[in-house]
């Protein structure tokens, strides 16, 4: 598309979509959304990944050897109950 034709589509002034393409403005968050519906796409917001993440069990399995790992994963495939060796 062209600039005019995002600009049309998105009720925006041509210029002002000139300065956005040049990096000489950031967009508001409501301009950025008239802009990408214009051209087909949606702003969603969503949580970033590994935020809120319980890394807890990722520890405990990085403890556990190799054997066990296969082990424990090859139980829970299964649905079995699992057995953990500590050392």
């Amino acid at each position: 598309m062209s600039q005019r034709d995002v600009a049309r589509t998105a009720g925006i002034p041509q210029p002002n979509v000139a300065r956005l393409e040049r990096g000489s403005v950031m967009p508001r968050a409501d301009t950025l959304e008239r802009l990408l519906l214009a051209t087909g796409y949606e702003l969603v917001a969503e949580p970033r990944l590994g935020i809120g993440v319980d890394r807890s069990m990722i520890r405990d399995r990085l403890r556990m050897s190799p054997a066990e790992r296969i082990r424990l994963a090859v139980a829970e495939a299964r649905g079995m109950p699992t057995i953990r060796l500590r050392r």
